[in-house]
């Protein structure tokens, strides 16, 4: 049987199967710990998948964890984020990242992570393993001028530089009403994560009215000159006077560039606001994926409590046997519970039982599906009407619309 285990002093090796993973045109790469074991690369907890009896001590499988905590309708969850997961070509088609990542989930479970997250390198690969895309990233590109409307608002505000030391001047901007999945900032991810790139830094500003900041910028401008553009990977505004002063700020930098790149979630209104939309080039991806850890916890403290429901679910999960089975989930004003129902159940349940001794469901899901539910990614209508939810009755339907409304749901940090 394999052993996964933690990766201290394997720094080499990770940067080796990670290289050939995700850049193998780069060709045999060359490890240099001064250069590649920066406070950004070494953030996260690195394991590894070995065979015990090998005649080598090389993992198989290799990636890389991040506890993170995420905004899930307001309030903070705990929640995993999974990255570099890398199998060298001699050690693939054995099962071992299906392993690699069974024991994750394993190890998130015991340190009490309701959800998991991860960028994929492609979808159908972790959506058989429970992953379902969490949201999706829009990109608007656009002539400056085309931002025009916003110059006019008007501003009681100015605009300052932020450096990295002042990352705190942008948390209370950025924490003001995030998005469900917008993960809870640590100093060291603000510092690494969000001021720091892969290659250029970016330029960070922040927009301050009456001594507070009201919003702020993250963005590059790449390109030569008569072809530059300002990529925006990230744009947060408290309300729509904040919001607009930052679009004319972008828009005030016409003489510089020629194209503006907005990085955002499918809820921002900018075609909706824009005078010409028909001269905006946008293009809509689906963005990272997000998994329920254990189906217990999650439904237990990511529902909606009002009034009282109950209902039972049947989960199909292809990884772990913890998730794999019915659930009861009683929620009455200020508490839900969510438990596992055995096929025994005692003597006047109103649980259905059916001829052979197995659980009846009022619902029936895979645990992807029930991960865009629980988070609000997609309503139960519009899973039932897709085929993925199965509902007994209607009233069942409606029962899980009020427990999992839809909400927004952008988490944008790369990991």
């Amino acid at each position: 049987m394999t052993t996964y285990r933690p990766l201290p002093d394997r720094s080499e090796v990770f940067y080796e199967y990670t290289s050939y993973a995700f850049g193998p045109e780069d060709g045999v790469p060359a490890y240099d710990p001064e250069e590649h074991d920066t406070p950004r690369a070494t953030t996260g907890a690195r394991r590894g998948l070995f065979e015990p009896d090998a005649d080598d001590d090389r993992p198989r499988a290799v990636c890389k964890h991040y506890w993170l905590e995420a905004f899930v309708r307001g309030d903070r969850h705990p929640m995993a984020g999974l990255a570099a997961v890398a199998t060298p070509p001699e050690y693939r088609r054995n099962g071992y990242v299906g392993q690699l990542l069974e024991r994750s989930l394993e190890e998130y479970r015991d340190r009490g992570t309701s959800l998991a997250a991860l960028w994929p390198f492609r979808y159908r690969f972790y959506r058989r393993y429970g992953w379902d895309t969490a949201n999706r990233i829009v990109t608007h590109e656009f002539d400056p001028e085309i931002l025009s409307f916003a110059r006019n608002a008007g501003s009681a505000g100015s605009f300052v530089r932020v450096s990295a030391d002042e990352f705190d001047a942008l948390e209370d901007a950025y924490a003001a009403s995030p998005p469900t999945l917008a993960i809870d900032r640590s100093e060291r991810w603000w510092r690494h994560r969000v001021f720091e790139n892969h290659g250029t830094d970016p330029f960070v500003y922040a927009y301050e009215r009456d001594g507070t900041v009201a919003g702020y910028l993250i963005y590059r401008i790449d390109g030569d000159w008569g072809e530059k553009t300002m990529s925006i990977s990230e744009l947060v505004a408290v309300d729509r006077e904040a919001r607009l002063a930052l679009l004319a700020f972008c828009s005030d930098h016409d003489s510089q560039i020629e194209r503006i790149e907005l990085r955002v979630s499918e809820r921002f209104p900018l075609r909706e606001s824009a005078m010409e939309p028909d001269r905006i080039e946008t293009t809509v991806a689906d963005g990272p994926m997000v998994r329920i850890v254990d189906v217990e916890r999650a439904l237990s403290t990511l529902a909606a409590s009002g009034e009282r429901r109950s209902l039972s679910v049947a989960v199909d999960d292809p990884l772990v046997d913890w998730n794999d089975g019915a659930f009861r989930l009683e929620a009455s004003d200020g508490e839900t519970i969510c438990e596992r129902i055995d096929a025994a159940e005692p003597e006047g349940s109103e649980q259905r039982i059916d001829l052979n001794g197995t659980i009846d469901p009022d619902a029936t899901i895979d645990v992807a599906a029930l991960s865009q539910l629980v988070v609000g990614a997609r309503s139960a209508t519009d899973l039932e009407r897709t085929g993925r939810l199965e509902v007994a009755t209607p009233d069942i339907l409606d029962a899980l619309d009020t427990l999992f409304p839809e909400t927004t749901v952008y988490l944008g940090d790369h990991f």
